[in-house]
């Protein structure tokens, strides 16, 4: 990996956009409640955390409201940096229900694959979650006798879909309302490398000679389910698993766990070393060879080859009882990983579904099951 020279201070913390919609929802909803302008919201996120976020506009009456938050990416700023996340709130006659769709500048989803339904808005499942859960705490009352209808739109959103990784995925007129933290950590290759190395640093200090590399916050959370380590072992390697194992070779690492998802191990187990959804893509001709090694019938085949994306493969793999295809995935990542460490470090590879279920391991295929 080529680390880039390291910028000079801290680096800035930003939100996603389903922060910046449960943030304006959670304004709507106060401004009904009280009847007046709300200037900043704290909001829920995943992990029982909160954060204040500021409003850009407040409008409201006795049953509805208009409230709007700017995406503030922090030093890690993307396409929708600065995009205005609008929401349109009322109050409906079913009492606690809480619906949520997406209007004008939210993407459609038109391909499998992705976690969402054909047709629905581009909505992901956490960033709903966050949405609920903070309606739910700050509309308690509300609730008993009204239901909550929440529209989130983004004015600019159908000129910034087309440069984001949405048309290749299937998601047309607009953008995604994204997150799994709801916070955005800066994108430094730099300030992430330093970290890893940090870390490792101190599992080597701590007298330990055992990590558990995963790809993000939910890989560790089901490998912690499965390992019972000390909570220094468990390090974040996030998009840099060439340059991670490399680092506990280098720092005496004697034993390497590797958890991630289908996505990321699709691109690993191709040799790529960066895995960053803007540095790499899914070679669905290589997921196509592995089927086809598992003696996959030619359809199958096809099918993974015109796959949308890694999620998609893994979801016709199951659907069809490929038997042995996640087994060659692993494998795959495996040998990569063994070549980055140059053999110094053993390596365990563990694949989760999305539900934190095992899928395979290698080269222990049967031990986490």
């Amino acid at each position: 990996m080529d680390v880039q020279e390291k910028p000079k201070g801290k680096l800035r913390t930003g939100f996603t956009t389903g922060t910046s919609a449960t943030a304006a929802s959670t304004a709507a909803i106060l401004s009904i409640i009280n009847q007046k302008k709300i200037e900043s919201v704290d909001v829920l996120l995943p992990k029982k955390d909160r954060i204040k976020i500021n409003i850009n506009s407040c409008k409201f009456d006795k049953n509805k409201a208009r409230c709007s938050v700017i995406k503030d990416g922090g030093d890690d700023p993307d396409v929708t940096h600065g995009a205005e996340i609008v929401v349109d709130l009322e109050l409906t006659t079913k009492p606690n229900s809480i619906e949520i769709d997406g209007g004008e500048g939210v993407g459609r989803v038109t391909k499998p694959g992705i976690g969402l339904e054909i047709g629905q808005a581009a909505i992901n499942p956490i960033p709903r979650k966050m949405i609920t859960e903070n309606l739910t705490l700050t509309g308690k009352k509300i609730l008993e006798k009204n239901g909550i209808k929440v529209v989130i739109s983004v004015p600019k959103g159908k000129e910034l879909g087309p440069k984001t990784d949405n048309p290749r995925i299937g998601i047309v007129d607009g953008i995604s309302i994204l997150g799994t933290s709801g916070i955005v950590i800066p994108y430094s290759t730099a300030s992430f490398a330093a970290a890893i190395r940090q870390q490792i640093d101190v599992v080597v200090s701590m007298g330990d000679d055992t990590v558990i590399l995963t790809t993000g916050g939910r890989s560790e959370d089901y490998a912690r389910k499965i390992l019972e380590l000390p909570e220094h072992s468990f390090i974040q390697m996030g998009d840099f698993s060439g340059y991670a194992i490399s680092q506990c070779a280098k720092k005496g690492i004697k034993k390497a766990y590797v958890g991630g998802f289908i996505g990321k191990f699709a691109k690993m187990a191709t040799g790529v070393k960066q895995t960053h959804v803007k540095g790499s893509k899914v070679n669905m001709e290589f997921l196509a060879e592995l089927a086809k090694k598992c003696k996959a019938e030619e359809n199958i085949i096809q099918k993974i080859k015109n796959a949308n994306t890694a999620r998609n493969v893994q979801e016709i793999v199951l659907e069809n009882n490929t038997k042995g295809f996640f087994d060659e995935v692993c494998s795959e990542v495996y040998k990569q990983m063994i070549s980055h460490s140059e053999s110094k470090t053993s390596i365990e590879i563990i694949l989760f579904d999305f539900d934190g279920n095992v899928l395979a391991s290698h080269p222990s295929s049967k031990r986490f099951y």
